[in-house]
């Protein structure tokens, strides 16, 4: 079952710990990723969509060429989840450790 409360901050950061590239912005957790091609960058996006779609938990991202830039807060519990941790664990799965 999907847990959709309000990490407390001593449980986020020591998510963030075990997230990385991951830090918080403006409330949301947050990671600019970068790929060799704007391909690449697509094929992530494409795959990171099936996850969301999948989790029924959709990030907020921005793409410009090989960039992606992603945002994860949960709204209806007013801040970061333990979904939002456990999407950004898929996110790195799928960029690998070049991104």
């Amino acid at each position: 079952m999907v847990t959709r409360e309000r990490l407390a901050d001593a449980d986020l950061q020591r998510a963030l710990k075990e997230l990385a590239g991951w830090t918080t912005k403006e409330g949301k957790l947050h990671r600019d990723l970068k790929f060799p091609s704007f391909t690449e960058a697509f094929a992530f996006m494409t795959g990171a969509a099936l996850v969301a779609e999948h989790m029924n938990h959709h990030p907020e991202w921005f793409n410009v060429y090989n960039k992606v830039v992603i945002d994860l807060t949960t709204h209806d519990a007013g801040g970061i989840t333990q979904n939002d941790v456990d999407f950004a664990k898929r996110v790195n799965q799928l960029a690998g450790p070049g991104a």
